[in-house]
C-alpha cells in the first residue's frame, strides 16, 4: 500500500499510479487517487488501524449503500465499492482534480469567488443532505474541493448512515458548522460583504435558538444581502406598481377610436365647417 504521496503502480495492470492525498484525510480514511483501466478515479479506504474492526467495516459499506443513489452536482458521486490490490476494500468515486478549501486558506488564495460558491453551492449542498436525511460528520474546509479548471465546489464527505427524519438539532449543527467555515473565509478574503460577518455570527451563535432554524432561512438571508437580487426584487416591485397603476382609475384614457374612423371624423368635422363659412 502506498503509504506516502508518490506515485505508485500495484502489480495489477487494472490499477495503477496510486497516490495517496494526505490533505484530504478523513477520520477514519485514507484518500487515493489512481487509474482504473487507465481513466483518473479517487479510492476511500478505512485508515489501517480500523481495517480489520468489523464496526468500521460496517461503516464503509453502508456508506458506500447510502450515497451510491446520490445524485447532486456538489457533491462527489460514488461509482463502485471493490477490492484494490495493497489497499483493501475501497469506495470508488469520480476524480475530483483540485485543491481543497483548507489548502487555499492556509496558502493565502482564496478569493471573492470562492466565497461566493461556498456562499451558495456549498448551501445547495448542505440541502440536499438534509433533504436526504444523511447524517454525516461535521463538514470542515478540508471535505470541500475546488475542481481545478472551473473551480466548481464539491463535498466529499457527506455521510455514513441515514436516518428517517431531520431533527432540529442536526439541522442547526450544520448551519453551525457552515457559520464557522464562513467565518474562516471572511478571515481569509479582504472587502468581503460586511452582511455576512452578521450572518456568520448568527450561525455560529452559542445559544443554538439563536441560529437559523433551516437551510432556507440561511439562503435567505445571504440572498438579502445581496446586491444583485435585491436589484431583481426592486425591478419586479416597479413593474408591479406601473401594471398596477395601470390597470387603476388614475391611468389615462386611451382613445379606442379606430384609426379609419377618427379620418372619417377629422373630414366630416371639416366639411361641416367649410360648409357653415359659405353660408351653406
Amino acid at each position: 500500500m502506498a503509504s506516502d504521496n508518490t506515485n505508485t503502480t500495484v502489480p495489477d495492470s487494472k490499477w495503477t499510479e496510486i497516490e495517496l492525498l494526505p490533505e484530504w484525510d478523513e477520520q477514519f480514511y485514507d484518500i487515493y487517487t489512481a487509474k482504473k483501466h487507465g481513466k483518473w478515479v479517487m479510492l476511500k479506504t478505512l485508515k489501517p488501524q480500523f481495517k480489520a474492526d468489523p464496526r468500521f467495516q460496517s461503516m464503509i459499506e453502508k456508506e458506500f449503500d447510502i450515497r451510491y443513489n446520490l445524485a447532486h452536482p456538489h457533491i462527489v458521486m460514488i461509482n463502485d465499492y471493490e477490492d484494490v490490490p495493497g489497499l483493501g476494500r475501497c469506495i470508488i468515486t469520480d476524480d475530483v482534480y483540485g485543491l481543497s478549501l483548507r489548502k487555499l486558506i492556509d496558502t493565502g488564495k482564496a478569493n471573492a469567488s470562492h466565497l461566493e460558491k461556498v456562499c451558495t453551492q456549498l448551501v445547495d449542498a448542505m440541502d440536499y443532505i438534509q433533504r436526504n436525511h444523511l447524517v454525516h460528520f461535521p463538514i470542515r474546509p478540508e471535505t470541500i474541493i475546488f475542481t481545478e479548471n472551473i473551480e466548481n465546489l464539491k463535498l466529499i464527505d457527506v455521510g455514513f448512515d441515514q436516518s428517517e427524519h431531520l431533527t432540529p438539532a442536526e439541522a442547526t449543527e450544520d448551519i453551525y458548522s457552515f457559520g464557522k467555515i464562513l467565518n474562516e473565509m471572511l478571515e481569509a478574503v479582504p472587502d468581503a460583504p460586511s452582511g455576512l460577518r452578521r450572518i456568520a455570527d448568527k450561525c455560529t451563535a452559542s445559544d443554538p435558538r439563536q441560529r437559523f432554524k433551516s437551510i432556507h432561512q440561511l439562503r435567505m438571508a445571504h440572498r438579502s444581502n445581496n446586491k444583485f437580487y435585491i436589484a431583481i426584487i426592486a425591478f419586479l416591485l416597479i413593474m408591479i406598481g406601473i401594471l398596477i397603476w395601470f390597470s387603476s382609475s388614475w391611468a389615462p384614457a386611451v382613445d379606442k377610436t379606430p384609426a379609419n374612423d377618427q379620418t372619417h371624423i377629422t373630414h366630416v368635422t371639416s366639411t361641416i365647417h367649410h360648409s357653415t363659412l359659405h353660408g351653406c
